[in-house]
């Protein structure tokens, strides 16, 4: 057993462990908004280090270059994605988790169950 294949090796299982993670997370997590973190962070890293694991092991250059191809885009695509899930739920009404502690976007993105925040006072400049 070559140094790449050890190399190669470890990358791949710490790739699983991570995606593993990532699979747990959206088994626990209580809401949308926290369950679309753990479907693309941990499980984009995961598959860039399954993917940096197989380059290490694979001989052939053509097919390292394909599978980097396959790693830049899931660094493109995942975090878009991910906003446009978290964007479509928050405005379809989607409930927070009773642990959310601020909402920052509230009465500012047509959802409809929060109401607008209020105006600042009379000579309040609104800096807080």
């Amino acid at each position: 057993m070559s140094v790449l294949d050890a190399i190669g090796g470890t990358l791949m299982v710490a790739g699983a462990a991570l995606s593993l993670l990532a699979a747990i997370g959206l088994h626990r997590f209580p809401d949308v908004f926290a369950r679309m973190h753990a479907a693309t962070k941990p499980a984009t890293l995961g598959l860039v280090l399954l993917v940096a694991g197989a380059a290490a092991v694979v001989e052939q250059g053509s097919v390292g270059l394909k599978l980097g191809l396959a790693a830049a885009l899931q660094f493109i695509t995942a975090p878009v994605a991910s906003h446009m899930v978290g964007r479509s739920a928050y405005r379809s009404g989607t409930p927070l988790s009773p642990d959310t502690v601020l909402d920052e976007l509230a009465g500012r993105s047509g959802r409809p169950d929060r109401p607008p925040p209020e105006p600042p006072a009379a000579g309040d400049a609104g800096i807080a």
